[in-house]
């Protein structure tokens, strides 16, 4: 499963420099930062809606995570970093995770 995922941050990350009239991930990220962070906006409203529906649901959440992604690199947060940290928090309770986080 992982592994699509990663293939799917690899093409985001190669489709930056691509022609932003035939790649709409590069689209996306010309438009910059806010721009990424309202279209992920605008995907989790949807999917909020298809799961009230129960209709789409797969469909949208897909969208989601590819949203989520392309939002990440506009913003060049390194996905292995987070990747790293959600290793990290293996085998910790959410709730001792977020305890620890506290000052």
């Amino acid at each position: 499963m992982s592994e699509t995922i990663e293939r799917l941050v690899k093409t985001i990350r190669s489709r930056k420099e691509s022609d932003t009239k035939s790649s709409y991930t590069s689209f996306l990220l010309s438009k910059g930062n806010d721009y990424c962070l309202n279209k992920l906006k605008e995907e989790i409203a949807e999917l909020e809606d298809a799961i009230k529906n129960k209709k789409n649901t797969v469909h949208e959440t897909a969208d989601v995570i590819y949203h989520l992604l392309v939002t990440l690199q506009s913003a060049n947060i390194n996905f292995d970093d987070i990747i790293k940290e959600l290793k990290k928090r293996e085998d910790i309770s959410g709730f001792e995770e977020k305890q620890n986080r506290q000052p």
